[in-house]
């Protein structure tokens, strides 16, 4: 984890995600958005340089909003571009580019099945 992230009784510190493949994980998280990963045995690798730190664990369980997991956003200044990232690292766009008040995104599974979203400000 960076320690140069602030630590505060009650905040969001860590967050941990199921991985059918951790290899996978990293390639994709790696090529898709520039994180970079700990290994830490052989069911576990933590990632950093992604806003803020957690890891994933080897698991046949996958996070999807359909089955009431909470959603992992991530944030993009070119929201196009970053669709194309997700697609050309192995991603699958379950969501297309939509608008919402105050913004827009879109929703993708990683190569292990697990649902993100990305949102950029809305376009002027």
């Amino acid at each position: 984890m960076d320690s140069a992230l602030m630590k505060e009784t009650g905040k969001i510190n860590y967050v941990e995600l199921p991985a059918r493949d951790l290899e996978a994980a990293k390639r994709f998280f790696r090529q898709a958005f520039g994180w970079s990963f700990v290994d830490y045995g052989p069911q576990y690798v933590a990632f950093d340089n992604a806003g803020l730190d957690g890891g994933f664990f080897q698991s046949d369980q996958v996070a999807t909003t359909d089955n009431g997991s909470a959603l992992v956003v991530l944030y993009s200044d070119a929201l196009e571009d970053t669709l194309e990232k997700v697609i050309a690292a192995g991603g699958t766009i379950v969501k297309d580019i939509f608008s919402f008040p105050g913004g827009r995104r879109f929703h993708f599974t990683d190569p292990n099945g697990n649902e993100y979203a990305v949102w950029s400000e809305p376009v002027n």
